[in-house]
C-alpha cells in the first residue's frame, strides 16, 4: 500500500507537469493507482487465524456479530466472540489485562468513559500507523466522524475506531399523549407536569423512565445537568453542589421517584427497553441505539415519537458518543485484528448495520439511498434520525469527570441520585457527600 501510494503521488505530479489539461490521463492514472492499491491489499493475508473479541451485549455489538460470517468468509479467519453485559464485560477485560494475558485480541470501548484510564494503563494498541499504511482502497478513514476519531485519540495516538453515533433521546407514546390531552414538553421544567398528567390519566402506565442504576445513569443525567447550566468540575473542584447541579439532581431523582417504575435504581437500557416495548411506559429517556429493541415486534412502531430532551435554562446540550473497536496491546495478533476493525468500520459493513438501527459514523453511509429508504418507511425513524442529526451537530461527550478515573466518578454521581430516589438523603446531603468523594478522586488524578 505504501509503495502504491508513493508511486501514485509521483506519477500524478509527473502527469500534471507534462499534461496539465489532460483530464483523461489523470483519470486513467487514478484508475491505475486504484488497481495497484487493490492488488496490494489481500483480505486473506491472515486466513486460518482465530481472533477473540470481547463484546458487550448492546445493539452495536449484537448487530455486528450478526454479520460475523461475512468477515470470516472475506478473510478466512475465525472470530470467537465472548459477550457479556456491559459491567461484566469491563470486569472481564480488567482481569485479562491485569494478568498480562493475550487471550483477548479485540474489545469494545467507550473513550468518553474509560479512554483516559485505559490509555494510561497501556491497554490500547496504537492504531495510527494502520489507518495510514494498511487499508483497503475503498476504506476511506477520512470519512469517519472527525469528532469521534478525536475522542478516541489520546496523546496523539489513535486507540480505537468508531463504530456508531448515539446519545440519549426521548421516546414517547403519541397515542397516550393524545388520549390524555398532553403536549410534548417544550422546556425541562415542564417534564414533571407532563408526567403528572399522564399518571393521573393512565395510572397503569409508568409516566417516565430513565436510567436509575448508579453506574449507568450519568449517561442520561448529564443532559439534565448541562441543560440546567451545570457542570461537573470547575477550577479542579466538583460542582454537584452548585445551585444548578442541585437543581438537576433533584429534578432527575424526583422524576424517577415519583413517576418511574418500582425498582428503578436497578434500571439500565435492558430494563428500560423492555418496559417501553411492552407498552408499560409513556416516556423513556434512553439511548438512540435502542430504537431497534424498542420497536421489536412492531407494537410501538406506529405510536412512538422521538425527540431530544427539552432545553433547560442553559438551552439544549445533548450528549453524543460512539463505541469504538480497539485492539489489546497484549494481543499477539494485532495485524490480523486490524483487519477485523477495518471490516467492522468499513463503508459496506456500516451500511448493513445502519439498517439494524445503528447510526453510522460515516457521512457517506448516512446519505446512501438504501438507508434513506429505510428511514422513510416509518415516521418514527424519520423523527429518530432528525434527533440523532441534532446530537451529532450540537452534542458533546461530557459524561462524568474529565479525569483518568472517569468510570469511578460516575459511581459517585449515581450514588447521589440513588440516595435521593430512595429518600436516604436530601439534595444538599447527597451532593455534599458526592463532592467530598469526587474532590478526593480529582486530587488523586
Amino acid at each position: 500500500m505504501q509503495l502504491a501510494d508513493q508511486y501514485g503521488d509521483s506519477m500524478r505530479n509527473c502527469v500534471k507537469r507534462t499534461f496539465p489539461y489532460c483530464a483523461i490521463c489523470v483519470g486513467l492514472l487514478a484508475s491505475m493507482v486504484h488497481d495497484a492499491q487493490a492488488d496490494s491489499f489481500n483480505w486473506k493475508k491472515y486466513q486460518g487465524t482465530t481472533l477473540t473479541l470481547l463484546a458487550n451485549n448492546n445493539p452495536v455489538a449484537n448487530a455486528l456479530v450478526k454479520h460475523k460470517s461475512e468477515f470470516e468468509n472475506l478473510t478466512g479467519m475465525k472470530l470467537k466472540v465472548d459477550r457479556y453485559q456491559e459491567q461484566q464485560m469491563r470486569q472481564r477485560l480488567v482481569t485479562v489485562m491485569n494478568s498480562g494475558s493475550d487471550e483477548v485480541d479485540l474489545f469494545m470501548s467507550l473513550p468518553s468513559r474509560e479512554g483516559m484510564q485505559f490509555a494510561k494503563a497501556g491497554w490500547y494498541a496504537n492504531l495510527s500507523s494502520y489507518v495510514k499504511n494498511d487499508v483497503a482502497p475503498d476504506y476511506n478513514f477520512g470519512d469517519l466522524s472527525s469528532g469521534l476519531v478525536k475522542d478516541a485519540t489520546f496523546g496523539g495516538k489513535l486507540m480505537g475506531v468508531p463504530l456508531n453515533i448515539e446519545g440519549p433521546v426521548l421516546y414517547y407514546r403519541k397515542d397516550l399523549f393524545e388520549k390524555c390531552g398532553v403536549a410534548v414538553p417544550q422546556t425541562l421544567d415542564q417534564l414533571g407536569g407532563v408526567a403528572q398528567k399522564l399518571k393521573a390519566c393512565n395510572p397503569d402506565t409508568v409516566p417516565f423512565v430513565s436510567r436509575g442504576l448508579a453506574s449507568a445513569l450519568p449517561f442520561t443525567f448529564s443532559v439534565f445537568l448541562h441543560n440546567e447550566g451545570g457542570q461537573y468540575m470547575a477550577a479542579g473542584k466538583s460542582q454537584l453542589c452548585d445551585a444548578k447541579g442541585q437543581t438537576a439532581l433533584k429534578l432527575y431523582a424526583d422524576l424517577l421517584k415519583n413517576y418511574g417504575p418500582p425498582g428503578v435504581v436497578n434500571y439500565s437500557f435492558y430494563q428500560i427497553s423492555s418496559l417501553y416495548k411492552e407498552g408499560r411506559a409513556a416516556m423513556a429517556f434512553e439511548s438512540s441505539n435502542e430504537l431497534g429493541n424498542l420497536m421489536a415486534g412492531g407494537a410501538r412502531l406506529k405510536d412512538t415519537g422521538v425527540t431530544l430532551l427539552p432545553p433547560g435554562p442553559a438551552g439544549s446540550h445533548p450528549t453524543v458518543l460512539g463505541w469504538t473497536m480497539a485492539i489489546s496491546a497484549q494481543s499477539k495478533k494485532k495485524d490480523a485484528a486490524w483487519y477485523f476493525i477495518q471490516w467492522a468500520s468499513s463503508p459496506q459493513t456500516e451500511a448493513e448495520l445502519a439498517i439494524d438501527g445503528i447510526v453510522p459514523p460515516r457521512a457517506s453511509v448516512a446519505d446512501q439511498a438504501e438507508f434513506r429508504k429505510w428511514i422513510d418507511e416509518q415516521p418514527v425513524r424519520r423523527e429518530w434520525i432528525t434527533a440523532i442529526n441534532e446530537l451529532g451537530r450540537t452534542g458533546e461527550s461530557k459524561i462524568g469527570y474529565p479525569i483518568v478515573a472517569n468510570a469511578e466518578s460516575r459511581e459517585y454521581i449515581g450514588q447521589a441520585v440513588t440516595a435521593l430516589i430512595l429518600g436516604q438523603k436530601n439534595v444538599q446531603q447527597a451532593c455534599s457527600a458526592a463532592d467530598t468523594s469526587l474532590n478526593g478522586l480529582i486530587a488523586g488524578n
